[in-house]
């Protein structure tokens, strides 16, 4: 894929398309003053001076006004692709935001590519390949804490971390390869024991930003949360506790749930997808049938699963790890990105209330109570409980009551800690895109292997290829090593007007 021609004037609307109080149309390029000045029916444009708005009319060839609108001029390099740069905000009609815009094709312009204003930006040295990709996760954040992590990388934050370690990096490659050029005077210019601290001390910076992408990524695309488990286990009703409202139907009639529902749960800053789905059983009928297998395609694509476990529904252990290690192979989750709903604790006699209130549950109490299945019949029977060891289901195994808001809070925690680790900072540096993420992991396994060469005491000239490896890596993320495919891709996901 090749990059557009960067030498001609664009054009696009920058708001979102249809009907609205005033639209916005943006000209950048050689030539935008000068389409602008043609179509343009007020002062000289040519002749005003940067970041100033001047109010006229929009004018057909044929004298026909079309609207009275405002023009500011941005003129090149203080403005945001660095070119000239014109943006004509008018009235909100798509019938006139289209004219205008066929006025400035017909005037010499042409219709931008998507985010190729961004992409003008990035070449013209407005901004760097992170800060680029940063205004699209600002256009797209829907959380405080999204919008946090977008703007700390807008304003250069990830960029200033990248490009320190380069300049480290590049200060012991220059030495290395300095001492190629004098491989038959036997010199050192490189000290190798320094050099394996700063790349160690480098490696733990890499790793870092590794392990913070868990927490990105959430951020960034919202974590998807499918709640599952056998027919009246409570799933709904759970959905309408964490919600806290009366979002899907509750009835005491197995199957009621035939098809997924699906709402956002907003919890300190990361937005849940929670998926309620059909219980999970021999279906009854083809409606429940299509329910079912469209509740393990949910659980395939889960992020989280919260399986929901009716402790007085007279369940067998081995019929809770059978759903278990079934659900886990169809999700192919770790241990950790399940959780272990026990519901309808406030129906079990033997369940010591204070358990509720008690953050510590899993440490300090190694084993819940759970019923017996029932005989011939009736209630669950409580007088022989299963003992069953935390740590068989695994760590998080929460007992709530869905129905009487019990442990909802606690629950709602261990959800959070489940998507984001050691929580959310948005004062340290965040990765938020997987392109960062592998070329960062990518970088990490070279600075591995110089460590590798160093203790191996190989000579310089693999020292030195491993290290132009990890520096070309980071100079992909900032864009200062890049190809024209590589920019293409980022940019060509950008809206037209950005």
């Amino acid at each position: 894929m090749n990059l557009p021609d960067l030498s001609s004037t664009i054009v696009a609307l920058a708001t979102p398309p249809g009907v609205g109080a005033i639209g916005v149309i943006r000209l950048s390029g050689p030539m935008a003053t000068l389409v602008a000045d043609k179509i343009f029916k007020g002062k000289r444009l040519e002749n005003q001076p940067s970041h100033t708005a001047h109010f006229g009319k929009i004018v057909s060839k044929e004298g026909r006004i079309l609207d009275e609108v405002l023009i500011t001029v941005f003129k090149g390099p203080n403005s945001y692709t660095g070119e000239d740069t014109i943006e004509i905000s008018c009235h909100g009609s798509p019938y006139i935001l289209q004219e205008i815009i066929q006025l400035c094709l017909e005037n010499g312009t042409r219709m931008a590519l998507p985010g190729e204003f961004t992409l003008r930006a990035f070449l013209n040295g407005k901004m760097d390949l992170t800060q680029a990709e940063a205004v699209a996760d600002l256009i797209a954040s829907e959380s405080a804490a999204a919008h946090d992590v977008a703007i700390r990388q807008l304003r250069g934050g990830f960029k200033h971390e990248i490009q320190k370690l380069r300049e480290e990096l590049i200060h012991f490659a220059s030495l290395v390869e300095l001492e190629l050029d004098f491989g038959e005077e036997d010199v050192e210019f490189a000290d190798r024991n320094d050099l394996k601290i700063l790349v160690s001390k480098i490696r733990n910076f890499t790793q870092s930003l590794i392990h913070s992408f868990a927490l990105g990524n959430a951020l960034k695309m919202g974590v998807t949360t499918v709640i599952a488990g056998r027919p009246n286990a409570g799933k709904s009703t759970l959905l309408n506790a964490l919600l806290n409202e009366e979002r899907a139907i509750v009835s005491e009639i197995p199957g009621t749930t035939r098809d997924t529902i699906e709402e956002v749960l907003n919890i300190r800053g990361i937005q849940f997808r929670l998926i309620d789905t059909a219980g999970i059983r021999e279906a009854q009928d083809t409606i429940e049938a299509i329910g079912v297998a469209r509740t393990m395609e949910k659980i395939g694509q889960a992020a989280i699963l919260v399986y929901v476990w009716d402790v007085a529904g007279g369940m067998t252990l081995a019929e809770v790890h059978d759903d278990l290690n079934r659900l886990s192979k169809s999700s192919r989750l770790g241990k950790s990105d399940i959780v272990v709903v026990c519901n309808k604790m406030d129906r079990n006699p033997l369940f010591q209330t204070e358990w509720l209130l008690d953050p510590t549950l899993p440490e300090v109490h190694p084993y819940l109570v759970a019923p017996s299945p029932p005989k011939g019949g009736g209630d669950a029977q409580f007088a022989s409980p299963e003992r069953i060891p935390i740590d068989l289901l695994g760590s998080s195994l929460i007992p709530i009551s869905a129905k009487n808001q019990m442990n909802i809070e606690f629950l709602k925690d261990k959800l959070f800690e489940a998507a984001a680790g050691e929580g959310v900072n948005t004062e340290s540096t965040v990765v938020t895109n997987v392109r960062h993420h592998d070329a960062l992991r990518r970088a990490d396994e070279a600075l591995a292997e110089v460590l590798t060469g160093l203790d191996a005491n190989i000579t310089g000239d693999f020292i030195a290829q491993d290290i132009r490896r990890s520096l070309a890596y980071l100079g992909e993320i900032t864009g200062e090593i890049g190809v024209e495919d590589l920019l293409a891709n980022i940019f060509g996901k950008f809206c037209i007007g950005k």
